[in-house]
């Protein structure tokens, strides 16, 4: 059994199934017992009493006149899913390659392996290689999509905070 009920707090209308004592309203949260809530339709259907609540709504904004002319939610969805298209379909019928688009979807934008930011990718750097020059750190960077000068700046910087130490041209953590 499914009722279309109305707040009598917010005039908003919403579809109950089954019979509870007690409904409580989605919008406002006023509850009442299931007897005292005005139903505008009970019906076995769920298609029917989403049109009799659809109706409703349509007329509360003027537009029942439009709403009558559509068919019912059920033969809407019907015809929704029997004039879907799919992704591939879609990109094939506006010229584009799905396998180059799939493709290009699963590379990383930022570069081939990158992961994380700069910053992580130079201190990344310098726990993975043994006391590294700056020309290895710059490669090992430079291999994620970090450009040099980033990585220069990001070394001198480091270096100033205390966080990394340099020697003779090699760096490492502390």
């Amino acid at each position: 059994m499914y009722a279309v009920v109305g707040c009598s707090e917010c005039s908003n209308l919403w579809i109950i199934e089954g019979r509870s004592e007690t409904t409580q309203c989605p919008r406002c949260g006023s509850r009442k017992a299931y007897e005292k809530r005005k139903k505008f339709v009970e019906t076995d259907d769920a298609a029917h009493a989403r049109d009799v609540r659809a109706s409703m709504l349509a007329n509360r904004q003027g537009e029942g006149e439009a709403f009558a002319k559509l068919d019912s939610f059920a033969a809407l969805e019907d015809d929704v899913a029997d004039g879907v298209v799919d992704d591939a379909e879609y990109l094939e019928e506006s010229g584009l390659d799905v396998a180059e688009v799939e493709a290009a979807g699963d590379r990383d934008p930022r570069g081939p392996s990158r992961s994380g930011s700069k910053k992580e990718i130079v201190e990344g750097a310098l726990e993975a290689l043994d006391e590294p020059t700056e020309d290895e750190v710059v490669d090992y960077a430079a291999e994620r999509g970090v450009d040099a000068a980033y990585v220069r700046d990001a070394l001198e910087k480091l270096t100033r905070r205390g966080v990394v130490s340099e020697s003779r041209g090699r760096y490492r953590l502390l």
